[in-house]
């Protein structure tokens, strides 16, 4: 009979160790699981899109180099956001290298930015193109920026410039 309690107290004693290895185990690969991913959590505005396949500014950038009067990419890409309209948010200026932007509009005018979204960082989905932009929308995008009358008056000539108009928007929280 002793011979039988030893054999318990041996097996109880391993089973024991194993709980608490497999304890230790999945205590150990969540705490991994936590330090190594990262949830970043995203507003949406217009047609859902996902983050996937993003490009950076950098890579953004050389599409538009490569780009012609008329020609338009549909593409995907990530930036921080340098300006928002200040009346509705019904576009904004996304950053682009060396000091450049892209006017961003909103397709069919189905959604706007909040209006406190300047500095952000942002992935937008659409089309990118480069265009010519009158005078008159120019001095438009001014007074909606809150330009100063002097400020709107000195503009006198159209600008070619790197233009987007996006479908749907992730803005980072």
């Amino acid at each position: 009979m002793n011979l039988f309690k030893i054999k318990i107290m041996k097996n109880s004693i391993r089973l024991s160790l194993l709980v608490l290895l497999l304890i230790a185990a999945c205590k150990e690969a969540k705490t991994t699981e936590n330090t190594t991913t990262s949830v970043v959590r995203y507003e949406s505005f217009g047609a859902e899109i996902n983050e996937k396949d993003a490009l950076d500014e950098k890579a953004m950038y050389g599409k538009y180099s490569n780009l012609k009067m008329g020609d338009t990419i549909q593409v995907k890409f990530a930036s921080k956001i340098n300006e928002v309209c200040s009346k509705k948010g019904c576009w904004m200026k996304l950053s682009l290298p060396d000091g450049s932007e892209t006017m961003v509009t909103f397709k069919d005018y189905e959604f706007f930015m909040p209006l406190d979204s300047q500095d952000s960082e942002v992935i937008v989905n659409g089309k990118a193109f480069v265009s010519e932009i009158s005078v008159a929308d120019l001095r438009h995008f001014a007074e909606d920026a809150g330009k100063s009358k002097e400020e709107i008056a000195k503009i006198t000539e159209p600008k070619v410039t790197f233009a987007f108009e996006a479908d749907g928007v992730l803005m980072k929280k």
